[in-house]
């Protein structure tokens, strides 16, 4: 992920304290702004085991901070309707809804998300956790949040994971980028046929493999 910008996290943690006055768990609403909004996340993918609520709004005022997109994963049709009536049509629009199996998506259509926001009341929330610590190490890292976390388990696989006191309990998990593999090289020496002199050459792949002369 991006450098961290004390600014961005600043301005949504101002923007969100708004939505905090109406939240039932205001200080979980402020903490995942400004997280996002720190790190500058451009694709924000929340993973809802209801309706979508205010921490989703939260993400949109993340969003506004750093340019970024907000999808919310919701179980079914019902608990659309019901985001509808939480959260009000002004904010729906701000908000890219996916209806669907989350692990399924976050796998194959949110390989780029730098930041994951997953409901640990989910039953699956480990499986779709796996699925973004898989996807974190082939790009550039990401930042996952579990909301609930005193209502299940949570394994980290492997990454830093940091548990908050913070409303129902926070698991904060941060997946470090891949290192990118070094190009291998090869030296090729050729002799001119004229003059008998040796010409050297150091040779890259791109895709790590050798290049016949």
């Amino acid at each position: 992920m991006a450098c961290w910008s004390a600014e961005n996290a600043t301005k949504a943690y101002l923007k969100s304290l708004k939505l905090g006055q109406k939240a039932n768990e205001p200080d979980v609403v402020e903490f995942v702004s400004a997280l996002a909004a720190g790190n500058n996340a451009q694709l924000m993918v929340v993973v809802c085991s209801g309706a979508a609520d205010y921490t989703t709004l939260a993400l949109v005022a993340a969003a506004q901070q750093t340019g970024g997109r907000v999808v919310c994963i919701l179980p079914g049709n019902e608990e659309l309707r019901m985001s509808e009536k939480v959260l009000g049509i002004k904010n729906m629009c701000h908000i890219d809804f996916v209806i669907g199996d989350a692990q399924n998506l976050v796998s194959n259509y949110y390989k780029e998300a730098d930041f994951v926001l997953i409901d640990c009341k989910l039953e699956n929330h480990e499986g779709i956790l796996r699925a973004v610590v898989q996807m974190g190490k082939k790009q550039n890292g990401a930042v996952v949040v579990g909301t609930n976390a005193f209502c299940g388990s949570w394994r980290s696989g492997g990454a830093r994971t940091q548990l908050l006191p913070i409303g129902g309990g926070l698991l904060v998990t941060r997946i470090a980028a891949s290192t990118i593999e070094r190009r291998k090289s090869q030296w090729v020496v050729k002799v001119d046929k004229c003059t008998g002199e040796e010409h050297v050459f150091r040779v890259r792949s791109p895709q790590g493999k050798w290049i016949q002369a």
